[in-house]
């Protein structure tokens, strides 16, 4: 049963996704800036840190299969956010071994992974051709506040996950 939850939660995140930008004040939204929610890749890296064993790979694949999802509810192509989630989750899985689980560690692996995830949409959106921004701007008016505002989200989710996935991790045998 337990097993459940966790695609559960990511699916309730994915829907949640498609209407945070209206939950925020429209005076943040009228300037250039341009902020980004990456909740499912913040909740994956809380699953990554907190969750997966060293031997298993649940974050990358919830991270292929939500980034899919992601694509075909909310972006005209397929496979961009699949590709960018897994990649990222497994960079992230790598770099886990190096600290300890704890919040500063998860706050540092959200603003790496968001930050990979980003320039990985970005750069594949440029050679594409659908995205056209000069790269300062794009740094300065979308990257660094989708940082922002998805390290806020991350730390308002630790405090309500962190245990629980050490505890689903310890009870699925």
């Amino acid at each position: 049963m337990r097993r459940i939850f966790l695609p559960l939660i990511l699916l309730l995140i994915l829907v949640l996704e498609g209407v945070a930008l209206d939950i925020l004040p429209s005076s943040l939204l009228d300037g250039d800036i341009m902020i980004t929610p990456h909740w499912i890749l913040m909740f994956l890296v809380l699953i990554a840190t907190f969750y997966d064993r060293g031997d298993s790979y649940y974050s990358i694949m919830y991270a292929l299969i939500f980034g899919l999802l992601f694509d075909i509810a909310y972006t005209g192509i397929l496979g961009v956010y699949m590709f960018t989630y897994g990649v990222t989750m497994y960079i992230i899985l790598e770099l886990r071994n190096m600290l300890h689980s704890n919040i500063y560690s998860t706050l540092l692996f959200g603003i790496i992974s968001i930050t990979i995830a980003e320039l990985m949409i970005n750069l594949i959106y440029y050679v594409i051709g659908i995205m056209s921004a000069e790269w300062l701007d794009y740094i300065m008016l979308r990257l660094l506040p989708s940082i922002l505002a998805n390290s806020i989200f991350l730390l308002i989710i630790y405090p309500l996950f962190a245990k629980r996935l050490v505890k689903w991790k310890t009870d699925k045998t």
